[in-house]
């Protein structure tokens, strides 16, 4: 490091001579540091709108792009093969991207508390940086990283772009309490202002002093694994309708946002739970993998709505993404979210345990067409739509087999592409009206909500061959057609498609009265807590004025 020294400033005797050295005039400001960086992806698997990527850029001299395969996920949680399938693609998309930067992703499988200490060590690395990740988990470990990268003198870098709006700042603007209305998260994020505008992806210009080294054998050594190299059957793989990968999420992306007509008139209840093609954008996936960035999304809707009439939240397309931050909100702000114990907004309710019901429902045998449509399309697909998961999240917890949200949040868990953590148990708790959404005697009719908007059955007879002979008078309810019928349509029921597990029209309604009686329970709870609580601030003033008075006769 120089600071400013004149030409003349310095003088040096040698054998009785007098010599001048010759300085350059440099200022400290001039001079800046060279990291090694590891910019390490979680769930922003993406180049654009990635602020915490810019960040190791910024006088860096080395670059490795890292993705940890952390056993913790396929320990821990339910993975199924088409969302491995998804973050595969969007891994080899993510990869192709730097490429064309001169750079690489660098993909190991191993703990990241146990894997990156090695690598600052292995690659001298000065900083690391990564998208901050709200989840309790990941909270967990990115503080036990940090902690281990101090240790060893590596700045790290966290910047928010998951979410549209910084968390903790919208409970802190909500006094320190998680908004439990929309109306209220709304009134919230509305005083915050807009989202942060995206920033751009990093361009050849970005990179032009910055390298990533890697020799010949990066692909054995740091390489993406296929299915196959993980393990997985790939025989049940259902057809890849929504492959992932940045590229494809901005293609899909641009393909709706010249739909402004569409856009702007967007209302999320007028769309179709049974189309036979998706009616709603179904960019969900790459919003959850971090392929599409939220503020991206909505900056992009905003350009759309300028200037015309549009709908508005909470039914419209940023309606939509604040329904997402409501969660995520939510999710921080609330203890033990996925879990009904130890939850204090969750009604407690005593729940049945039909090992059978469960089953019958995930693996499509419920013997209610639409019910099993909606199970068989998300099983092969990993997608239904919004309302198809209302129906068929209500059909299992209270309307008609009484099983704990838990347990189908499992199942969601498993088998969407979008599953994410605080939306899973955030809408569980909604749909089972746990918490959140109260009016438990409005219940989905597994019979009469499809034929709403699909009065042929069409979607069923797409999802369920067996049942496509069927005539639309008996396509929802089969079990009724008289047997002739039946035959000629060579379907039996009781023998090649289920009857139904149980009968609607009795177990629904009580249902609601199990819905009323827990209720009744979480109403009684509360009012002793507030006795409870006005009781303790009640003594508290009485110790106080006993105080005072003491105080004043002394």
């Amino acid at each position: 490091m120089f600071c400013n020294i004149s030409e003349t400033d310095v003088t040096k005797h040698k054998d009785g001579a007098q010599v001048i050295l010759k300085l350059p005039c440099i200022c400290t400001s001039q001079v800046t540091m060279s990291h090694n960086c590891i910019h390490w992806f979680r769930k922003g698997l993406r180049l654009h709108d990635n602020p915490a990527l810019i960040a190791a850029l910024k006088d860096c001299r080395h670059i490795y792009p890292l993705f940890l395969l952390d056993p913790f996920y396929p320990d821990n949680t339910r993975i199924g093969i088409n969302r491995r399938r998804f973050l595969i693609e969007a891994l080899e998309d993510l990869n192709s991207s730097l490429r064309k930067l001169n750079s690489r992703l660098f993909v190991l499988r191993g703990s990241p508390t146990e894997i990156l200490p090695q690598l600052f060590e292995k690659w001298k690395i000065t900083r690391l940086t990564f998208e901050v990740d709200t989840e309790p988990y990941s909270q967990s470990r990115d503080k036990e990283v940090m902690k281990l990268a101090e240790e060893r003198g590596v700045e790290v870098i966290s910047k928010i772009s998951h979410t549209l709006y910084n968390i903790d700042r919208i409970i802190d603007e909500n006094n320190g309490k998680p908004p439990l209305t929309y109306v209220r998260f709304q009134t919230v994020v509305r005083n915050i202002g807009s989202p942060k505008k995206p920033v751009p992806a990093p361009t050849e210009e970005d990179m032009k002093d910055v390298f990533t080294p890697f020799s010949k054998n990066h692909e054995e050594e740091f390489g993406i694994p296929t299915l196959k190299d993980l393990g997985l059957d790939t025989s049940c793989l259902g057809p890849d309708l929504f492959p992932g990968g940045e590229t494809e999420a901005l293609r899909r992306l641009d393909e709706h946002m010249q739909r402004t007509g569409w856009v702007c008139s967007f209302e999320k209840p007028q769309t179709s739970p049974n189309a036979l093609t998706p009616s709603t954008t179904v960019l969900s996936p790459y919003v959850r993998f971090g392929c599409l960035s939220a503020r991206t999304f909505w900056w992009r809707l905003t350009d759309v709505y300028r200037g015309k009439k549009h709908s508005d939240p909470p039914v419209s397309l940023h309606g939509q993404l604040l329904w997402r931050e409501f969660f995520y909100t939510a999710a921080v702000g609330i203890p033990n979210f996925n879990k009904m114990d130890g939850n204090p907004h969750c009604v407690q309710v005593d729940w049945d345990d039909n090992l059978e019901h469960l089953a019958a429902w995930s693996e499509a045998r419920t013997g209610f067409p639409f019910i099993d449509a909606i199970m068989t399309q998300l099983r092969q697909e990993g997608w239904i739509h919004h309302l198809a998961r209302h129906a068929v999240a209500c059909f299992l917890t209270r309307g008609d087999l009484w099983i704990s949200w838990e347990e189908g949040q499992k199942v969601f868990e498993e088998l969407l592409l979008d599953a994410d953590w605080s939306l899973n148990a955030g809408n569980w708790q909604w749909l089972s009206a746990s918490a959140f959404f109260h009016q438990y005697f409005r219940v989905y009719s597994p019979i009469a909500f499809g034929k709403k908007t699909d009065k042929y059955g069409d979607y069923i007879k797409k999802y369920l061959p067996v049942l496509k002979k069927f005539p639309a008078e008996y396509i929802y309810e089969p079990w009724k057609a008289p047997r002739s019928i039946q035959e000629r349509a060579g379907c039996i029921v009781g023998k090649d498609y289920p009857r139904p597990i149980v009968e609607h029209e009795v177990v629904h309604k009580k249902n609601i009265q199990r819905m009323k009686a827990a209720y009744a329970k979480r109403s009684l709870e509360d009012q002793d807590d507030k006795t409870i609580t006005k009781g303790k601030k009640r003594k508290a003033n009485e110790r106080i004025k006993d105080m005072f008075e003491k105080k004043a006769k002394i």
